[in-house]
C-alpha cells in the first residue's frame, strides 16, 4: 500500500481536553498541528466523563481568547453542598474569587472541537494503528491508517501525547526511561449516569459509605457510591443504587432511568519525567488523580498551557529553555494537587465508613472536616486548592 507523507510542526495524539486545547492554542499562534483521534467524532463527543473547570481553567481560557468554549451546559459550582450523617451541611467556602464551573467533559470537548474546526484546524478521526517512531530524532515520524484505509506518515518537530492513561504515547517510551509512582485506594466507586435532574447536588458522608450526586446537564446526573474494591457493576441493580443513595443522603433523592453504570478504580499515578526526546506527555498520559479531587481537567489544562507556551517560544524565538524544563515545571504542580487529591479522598471516605481504616481514622477525618467550618485559614487553603489557584 502506498504511504502518503506529510510534514507539520506538532502532531497531537488524542482529541480530548488536553489535545483540543493545545490544538486551539497552537492554531491561534500560527503554529501548524495535526490532531489524531482513534475514535469517531460521535463517540468522542458523546463519551460521558466527569468535568469541573476550576477558576484556573476558566481564567486560562479567557486569557487565551477562548472563553466561548465554556458556553453550553456548564453549571455554576456554587450550587454544591454536603450531607453528613443525613444532615445538610452547606460548607461556606470563601469563594469571592471562585469562578469554577461544572462542565460535562463532553460539552467542553464538543465546544473545543467546534472552535478548532471553525478556525481551520486539522482534526483526523478514526486514525487507526498509530505508531510513534524515532521520537528521540530530529524529526519524529507518526504512522497511522486513516478512516478510508489509506496509510499515512507525518514528520513533525514535536509530539504531544494527549491520548490518556492507556494510549500509545506513553507506551512508546521505554519503561526504563520512566519512573512510575502510584497509590491504590482500598475502595472503588460505582459510577452511574441517570437521566434525571440533580437533586440534591451534593456529596454525602455516611457510615454506609460516601455518596455523590453531581449535575452533568439540566436532565442528567452522575451518581457515585463508595463500594468495595472487588465489587462489580452487576452487583448494583438500579433499585439498590436508589436505595443506597437515599440511605446515605438521609433525604429523598430524584430517581429515574439509569443509562450507564460501571466501577471506577480510585488511584493516584505520576510518571516522571513527562517527556522523552521530542515526545511530551500531557494530562492522563502522565498522571491520574482520583475523581474525588475533581482535578483531572485542571492538571491536563495546566500541562497544556505550559507545553503550548514552550512550543510557541521555540518556534517563534528559537529558545528551547521552556521545552527543556517542561517536566520540571509541571511535576511540582502535579505533586501539589496529588497531595490535595489524596487528602480529600481519604478524608471524605474515612469520615463515614470505618471498614477501611477504622474508627480512629474516622475521628481524625471528622476533625479535618470540622476545620473547614471553623478555621478561616483552613477554609482559605481549601478554597485555593478547589479553585486551582494554589
Amino acid at each position: 500500500m502506498t504511504e502518503t507523507h506529510e510534514n507539520t510542526a506538532v502532531v497531537i495524539v488524542g482529541a480530548g481536553v488536553a489535545g483540543l486545547t493545545l490544538g486551539n492554542f497552537l492554531l491561534r499562534n500560527g503554529i501548524d498541528c495535526i490532531v489524531l483521534e482513534k475514535h469517531s467524532r460521535a463517540y468522542v463527543e458523546q463519551r460521558q466523563r466527569a468535568g469541573t473547570i476550576d477558576t484556573f481553567g476558566v481564567r486560562m481560557f479567557r486569557e487565551w481568547g477562548l472563553e466561548e468554549v465554556l458556553a453550553g451546559d456548564a453549571i455554576p459550582e456554587s450550587e454544591f453542598g454536603f450531607y453528613i450523617d443525613g444532615e445538610a451541611m452547606p460548607i461556606d467556602v470563601d469563594d469571592d474569587d471562585n469562578e469554577s464551573l461544572y462542565c460535562p467533559q463532553q460539552v467542553l470537548v464538543r465546544n473545543l472541537t467546534d472552535v478548532f474546526l471553525r478556525d481551520g484546524g486539522d482534526l483526523r478521526y478514526e486514525a487507526a494503528d498509530v505508531s510513534l517512531e524515532d521520537v528521540t530524532g530530529e524529526r519524529p515520524l507518526v504512522r497511522y491508517q486513516s478512516a478510508d484505509g489509506s496509510a499515512k506518515a507525518v514528520n513533525c518537530d514535536f509530539l504531544a501525547g494527549c491520548d490518556g492513561f492507556h494510549g500509545v504515547s506513553r507506551r512508546s517510551i521505554p519503561a526504563s526511561a520512566l519512573t512510575e509512582y502510584s497509590h491504590a485506594y482500598g475502595y472503588n466507586w460505582l459510577s452511574a449516569l441517570a437521566a434525571v435532574p440533580t437533586n440534591p447536588s451534593a456529596m454525602a458522608i455516611h457510615s454506609l459509605g460516601l455518596a455523590g450526586m453531581i449535575p452533568r446537564g439540566p436532565h442528567a446526573t452522575r451518581i457515585y457510591l463508595q463500594c468495595p474494591a472487588d465489587d462489580t457493576a452487576e452487583q448494583w441493580p438500579d433499585e439498590r443504587i436508589w436505595s443506597e443513595l437515599e440511605a446515605r443522603f438521609g433525604t429523598p433523592v430524584s430517581t429515574g432511568e439509569i443509562v450507564d453504570k460501571r466501577i471506577v478504580p480510585l488511584r493516584s499515578v505520576v510518571f516522571d519525567p513527562m517527556s522523552y526526546g521530542k515526545l511530551y506527555l500531557l494530562g492522563d498520559a502522565a498522571h491520574i488523580v482520583p475523581p474525588m479531587s475533581a482535578k483531572g481537567i485542571h492538571l491536563a489544562l495546566h500541562d497544556t498551557e505550559v507545553f503550548a507556551r514552550a512550543v510557541i517560544r521555540q518556534v517563534k524565538e528559537g529558545d528551547s529553555d521552556l521545552l527543556d524544563s517542561y517536566s520540571a515545571t509541571c511535576l511540582p504542580h502535579i505533586w501539589n494537587y496529588q497531595a490535595f487529591a489524596t487528602w480529600i479522598t481519604d478524608t471524605m471516605h474515612n469520615a463515614g465508613f470505618t471498614g477501611y481504616e477504622g474508627e480512629f481514622r474516622k475521628q481524625i477525618a471528622r476533625a479535618e472536616l470540622q476545620r473547614q467550618f471553623t478555621s478561616a485559614a483552613a477554609n482559605r487553603l481549601f478554597s485555593e486548592l478547589t479553585a486551582g489557584t494554589n
